[in-house]
């Protein structure tokens, strides 16, 4: 048996699709299909399945997958074992970030962790999508969410809370709204995503609200954001720790704090998917990450 074509019916299995496994591999789709053609009149049974949306293992396709899985990541630990005797730590690692919480937190302790550790080349995807480990060839992701998907593997970093929140000028002319349903009465300043109707979740004890709103200014750039909130925009509807520095200062104010609000999720997350080889760099960063998520979520005003 090929063992090089073992390994294409990996790269196959995990991108779901020959089209996929062709652009990783740099090569045509015919030649992978040619391969993966060769491999199954070699074995003589029939290794994956079209359905409507991707391909699948067969049963014999699952075992020869997870023997060439085995045999992938052995290859994978000795090139790095080698390498770290020369070379140090290096490697590379695609991590997607949420806009928000990515560019105010996390880029502080990005820019840390390349400072430990110079030769990992970090790829950092600004955006709030979930389903891009696969598609994006993303080794870890952090999101937003209630819940994590099924499939993947997940660590939950710190509790997220959004607050209702505005300028102390904007509060001393206007105002603020005493209860949920009075948001709909003042202009709304927050995030959104592209084709999904916002609607903020309000949770206090047992009860829990849900309105639908309409922002009178809404992007997914937060330092956007925080200077329309300061500037006296509107009431804004963002994570706490966007504005706990103006909120310490005594520049923004806050209500409903009664509340637990949230719009896209509770909780922050660290995914990745479950049978993905981890290298060394990977790893490092995932225990950085952890570490620092527990440390902030401690921190009496996360900044």
């Amino acid at each position: 048996m090929d063992a090089a074509a073992l390994l294409l019916l990996v790269d196959i299995v995990d991108a779901g699709g020959l089209s996929q496994a062709a652009r990783k591999r740099r090569m045509s789709r015919a030649n992978v299909s040619y391969h993966l053609s060769q491999l199954e009149k070699t074995v003589g049974v029939q290794l994956v399945r079209r359905t409507t949306r991707r391909i699948e293992p067969t049963e014999a396709g699952l075992k020869l997958y997870r023997h060439g899985r085995a045999i992938r990541d052995e290859l994978l630990a000795a090139q790095e074992s080698v390498a770290s005797l020369t070379e140090g730590l290096h490697g590379y690692v695609r991590l997607a970030l949420p806009t928000g919480f990515g560019q105010v937190v996390m880029s502080r302790w990005l820019i840390e962790f390349k400072r430990m550790y110079p030769s990992i080349t970090l790829e950092l995807l600004f955006d709030n999508r979930v389903d891009n480990l696969l598609r994006d060839e993303v080794d870890v992701a952090v999101r937003v969410m209630s819940d994590p998907p099924p499939g993947l593997v997940a660590r939950e970093l710190a509790p997220m809370r959004h607050i209702a929140c505005a300028s102390a000028e904007f509060a001393l002319r206007h105002g603020m709204p005493a209860t949920l349903e009075a948001l709909h009465e003042v202009p709304i300043i927050t995030s959104t995503v592209v084709g999904r109707e916002l609607r903020l979740a309000a949770y206090q004890g047992q009860e829990r609200r849900e309105l639908a709103l309409q922002p009178t200014l809404a992007s997914e750039n937060f330092q956007f954001l925080h200077e329309a909130i300061v500037a006296g925009l509107g009431v804004g509807l963002v994570p706490d720790y966007l504005v706990a520095d103006d909120v310490a200062a005594g520049r923004v104010v806050t209500t409903l704090d009664e509340w637990r609000l949230s719009l896209f999720g509770t909780r922050l997350y660290l995914l990745r998917m479950p049978d993905r080889y981890q290298t060394l760099a990977t790893r490092t960063l995932i225990d950085f990450v952890l570490e620092r998520a527990q440390r902030w979520a401690q921190s009496p005003v996360p900044a």
